[in-house]
Order: C-alpha cells, then structure tokens, then sequence
C-alpha cells in the first residue's frame, strides 16, 4: 500500500504554469507506474500523463507539448510541470498508481487526495 500527498495546486491566469507535486510512500516506488489523472466539473476523470517502468511517457492529446512527467525514485517524487495553461485545464488533479501501466481509468489502483488547479 502507498500512500499519495499532492501539493502545488492554485488558481493561474490563462498561459501561465503551474508544478505539481506528489510524495510518495512505500518500498517499491521505483517499480511503481504512475500518472497525473484530473477531473473536471461535471465531467468524468480523465488521464493526462503517465510514466512507465521503462521510463516512456504517454500523454493526452490534449496536453501533449505542455504537460511534462517525470519522476524521482531517490525522492520518491512524482512532479507534473504544465505550461500553456487554458481554462480547460481547470480540474482537480490526481496522482496515482497505474497496474498495469498506461492512463486506463481501469488501470488506476492507488488514488491520492487531489489538488485544484484552476486557470482564468
């Protein structure tokens, strides 16, 4: 069992970035795939980034060249650095744990609390 804190959420004029973060627990981080979910109002949850045990990074279309994963196993650190922000971005967002790897909503097994990013 791992657990999942997200942190860097906040309200952001359109255009502007954000970094999110999420801290991780557990032995096994390193093996752990893991990915950015986020959901908006009145809309189901959605994957937005993912990465795998051997390092690749889906995207969803929508963010693909403004979102960027990455990870930190020495930190067990899951971060999301977005740019080019618009108001469709405005969501909460998730960090999870994927099994098996990729962004299926099916595949999500570990949810963490969540954290508001609005764009104006």
């Amino acid at each position: 069992h791992v657990q999942l804190v997200e942190s860097g959420g906040g309200s952001v004029q359109a255009g502007g970035s954000l970094r999110l973060s999420c801290a991780a627990s557990g032995y096994f981080f390193s093996s752990y795939c893991m990915g950015w979910f986020r959901q908006a109002p009145g809309k189901e949850r959605e994957g937005v980034a993912g990465i795998n045990r051997d390092g690749s990074t889906p995207y969803a279309d929508s963010v693909k060249g403004r979102f960027t994963i990455s990870k930190d196993n020495a930190k067990h650190t899951l971060d999301l650095q977005m740019s080019s922000l618009t108001p469709e971005d405005t969501a909460v967002y998730y960090c999870v744990v994927l099994n098996p790897c990729g962004l299926s909503l099916a595949s999500v097994t570990q949810w963490g609390q969540g954290t508001q990013v609005t764009v104006s």
